[in-house]
């Protein structure tokens, strides 16, 4: 590969680090061919790109990108395959479910906005993370079910402070 080839393909791929708020960082080396395909095919059906990339141009790109990336450039070792996506699950998903065929690929980590994981370990931990919308969905929902309960309070207390009113306003005196 020769500069100017080096220098598409840091270009490439810091406009996707730019374009791409959740960024994957895998191992799939002993993935063969066959494989490797079946992944992709499942990745893209989740909206993932995925693109295998040597480590020192994935570092420069990640310099050329203006963001913190923190210590995620440590885990560019060995072989290393990116996988870009705007659902920040989907990698996780998928990853996952190819692991009931597979050990790999594997997880050396993954920037999530601008959250840092390290490390297979964490694979969990980021299939269970709210998205924004999710997150919006569950403080709305807390905040309407105060109000519920008062509305259904003075509803059904309505009902029993006329029926009183009522029985007060027959008796006689």
């Amino acid at each position: 590969m020769n500069k100017e080839e080096k220098d598409l393909v840091i270009s490439d791929l810091t406009q996707k680090l730019a374009e791409y708020k959740n960024i994957y960082v895998t191992d799939v080396a002993s993935l063969n061919a066959q494989e490797t395909n079946k992944l992709r095919a499942e990745l893209f059906k989740n909206g993932v790109l995925m693109q295998i990339a040597k480590n020192t141009l994935v570092e420069k790109a990640m310099a050329k990108s203006g963001r913190d990336f923190g210590s995620l450039s440590d885990t560019l070792i060995g072989n290393t395959a990116l996988m870009f996506c705007q659902d920040m699950k989907a990698p996780a998903k998928v990853i996952k479910a190819f692991r009931k065929t597979s050990d790999k690929p594997y997880l050396k980590g993954a920037c999530i906005d601008v959250d840092v994981f390290i490390g297979d370990n964490q694979l969990d931990a980021l299939m269970s993370l709210k998205s924004k919308n999710e997150l919006i969905g569950d403080i709305i929902g807390l905040l309407q079910s105060p109000a519920r309960n008062v509305i259904s309070a003075l509803q059904s207390g309505g009902g029993k402070l006329a029926g009183i009113v009522k029985t007060l306003s027959e008796r006689p005196e």
